[in-house]
């Protein structure tokens, strides 16, 4: 004898299986997508390998040196005083290319300040003799460097020293002046590393 309850138990039945097994499939799809979706977006690896760099220039004070990532190097934005920039002038007999004529002078790197404004020097900080990166020592007639030193950075690996506008002295290891990086400025308080005039680098 047929039970007549069993119809519809196994109608129940099968909903049941048909809706946890399209729950099931749906979470898996959701959980295969994400993996693919987050490969599409670009990883802070990526974007310091390759991407510009923006940095907002309000949060760098006067006489502070920030560094941001581009290309997997560090690259230094300082913000120089009036005082800096009345030094870069007076000490051009203790360096080695005072006016930028060697390698990795970009045009607006041949002036006094070799930058596109003179308040804030751009520069990749390492130090060219075997890729170090120098110490920011702004304190003029430092005892461990001299009377003489009119601030700048120091690399501590062999004794390289750059001004506070990235030109190297005389009778270091380091052949060149730092290396000035494309960038541009975006209005007053935006600078884009990575990006000039003429498009990305």
């Amino acid at each position: 004898m047929s039970n007549p309850t069993a119809g519809p138990q196994n109608a129940r039945q099968r909903r049941r299986l048909l809706l946890a097994t399209g729950t099931v499939g749906g979470v898996g799809l959701v959980g295969t997508m994400l993996p693919f979706v987050a490969s599409m977006a670009p990883s802070e690896a990526a974007r310091s390998r390759g991407a510009p760099v923006e940095v907002n220039l309000d949060s760098v004070e006067p006489g502070s040196l920030v560094t941001v990532a581009w290309r997997g190097k560090p690259v230094w934005i300082l913000h120089r005083t009036p005082d800096m920039l009345d030094r870069l002038g007076k000490h051009d007999s203790l360096l080695s290319d005072p006016l930028s004529k060697k390698d990795q002078q970009p045009a607006h790197a041949r002036n006094a300040t070799r930058s596109l404004r003179p308040d804030f020097f751009v520069a990749i900080g390492i130090c060219t003799h075997l890729g170090c990166v120098p110490t920011y020592r702004p304190d003029v007639g430092a005892a461990d460097l001299g009377g003489r030193w009119p601030g700048g950075f120091f690399c501590p690996c062999h004794g390289s020293k750059f001004d506070l506008a990235g030109r190297v002295f005389r009778n270091v290891p380091a052949p060149l002046n730092l290396e000035i990086p494309p960038y541009e400025y975006q209005g007053e308080t935006k600078l884009v590393v990575g990006k000039d005039r003429n498009g990305p680098a």
